[in-house]
């Protein structure tokens, strides 16, 4: 059904200053998790964006160099109520631009549902949704939204990606799938089922659980039930804690599994995990691994990132995501919604992954994705350990957005005169 004018998940606005303010200031609110048992990841990620602004800001900012960007902090708390409170104080505060993703697919979803609204009411004051992280198909499917541009490849891209990796591994015979209990972890599940079983018809799935995101202090029942089904890989969409305490559980229980995992890989303490672990191994995919060969910008932009914050640098796609925006308001010549969203469809931009592009029909970034696999540093596939360990990550594949690119059920409204 064709769904009212209204966005729809993941929030990113922007904000023009009054023209008599001084300096001209672009608003940019960032709505991610900065509390709770995610605050180190939305702490990282809010590094990522605030590097990429001050780099912005220190070559000229935006509009002829008329316009600074100035970035607003929220915490999301990972609860919807906090995160549309959080929106409205940053819409109060003049930002008409919110990058977030890492509270997950639901938060996201209703954080773009409550910015259409705002625009509805509000069309001088209409606000956009930039999402670095939340994959849920979903959102730039059935519930695409003029205002919401996704920075990330979605949950049928990567798995595509995964489902291609495991159609060449016969080692994988019984699959379990064990998720959040959210949109993302039902999402991954899913995807997981359809995907590997078209790939591989031989694969059984051995077993399907959720469990309540960010709860779980004691994964070992849980391995013991992974155990019992029979499985030898794990499809789970789990990140953060939920990652990190899984991986031990089961290498406490000695139970050594495979596990298919998104973009967790890179995220703080899952290296030193697999590495300590000493059973199973982790793949994941993304559009950048660290110590990736043949990619030298994203690599450079890791150490000048290192050397300018003392912390390692998590990802490429959410450091573009202001930029990108950046140079749409450029395009644009302002920094009007409705501007801005026009200059960012189809807009093309030569990342530091490589070039990339914002599909108009559905706003989804297409962008590279890599397979690989986090293994001991053995000098050749594996160079460079991370996290202080001797672990790194081993390429396995490598994609172009277009070739994981799928089709949508998108159906987007747009503003009157568009």
């Amino acid at each position: 059904m064709k769904m009212p004018f209204a966005p729809v998940a993941l929030a990113a606005a922007l904000a023009c200053g009054a023209a008599h303010a001084e300096p001209a200031v672009v608003k940019i609110a960032y709505i991610d998790p900065l509390s709770g048992p995610f605050a180190n990841i939305g702490q990282l990620m809010l590094s990522n964006i605030q590097y990429a602004v001050q780099d912005i800001n220190a070559k000229g900012g935006v509009l002829k160099g008329t316009a600074k960007l100035e970035l607003l902090q929220f915490d999301s708390k990972l609860s919807v109520p906090e995160s549309q409170s959080a929106l409205q104080s940053a819409i109060d505060q003049g930002a008409r631009a919110i990058v977030t993703g890492g509270s997950g697919s639901s938060v996201v979803g209703a954080l773009v549902q409550a910015a259409a609204r705002h625009n509805e009411r509000n069309p001088d004051k209409a606000v956009l949704v930039l999402n670095h992280s939340s994959i849920d198909p979903d959102l730039t499917g059935k519930n695409c939204s003029f205002w919401h541009f996704q920075f990330e490849a979605n949950t049928a891209m990567k798995m595509k990606a995964i489902a291609n990796t495991i159609k060449r591994d016969a080692q994988v015979k019984n699959v379990y799938l064990f998720n959040q209990d959210y949109a993302h972890g039902r999402q991954w599940a899913r995807y997981g089922r359809a995907l590997v079983g078209l790939a591989r018809p031989d694969v059984k799935f051995v077993g399907e659980e959720l469990f309540p995101i960010g709860r779980v202090k004691d994964f070992m029942p849980y391995v013991q039930k992974i155990k019992a089904a029979g499985a030898d890989s794990v499809i789970t969409g789990n990140w953060g804690q939920d990652l990190t305490l899984l991986l031990r559980a089961a290498s406490d229980a000695g139970v050594n599994l495979r596990y298919y995992n998104h973009s967790a890989g890179a995220t703080p303490g899952t290296v030193v995990a697999v590495a300590q672990a000493s059973t199973g191994q982790l793949t994941w995919v993304g559009e950048w691994h660290p110590g990736q060969q043949d990619v030298p910008k994203a690599d450079a932009l890791a150490k000048a990132y290192r050397a300018k914050t003392g912390s390692e640098f998590l990802s490429p796609r959410i450091e573009m995501t202001p930029r990108i925006f950046a140079v749409a308001v450029d395009k644009a010549g302002s920094a009007d919604a409705v501007k801005v969203a026009r200059a960012l469809e189809d807009l093309r931009y030569d990342s530091v992954v490589g070039p990339v592009r914002m599909r108009a029909e559905d706003h989804q970034l297409l962008l590279p994705q890599v397979v690989n696999t986090i293994a001991p540093v053995d000098g050749k596939t594996v160079k460079t350990g991370w996290e202080g360990t001797s672990y790194g990550f081993r390429t396995d594949a490598t994609y172009t957005g277009n070739e994981l690119a799928q089709g949508t059920e998108c159906t987007m409204a747009r503003p009157p005169g568009f």
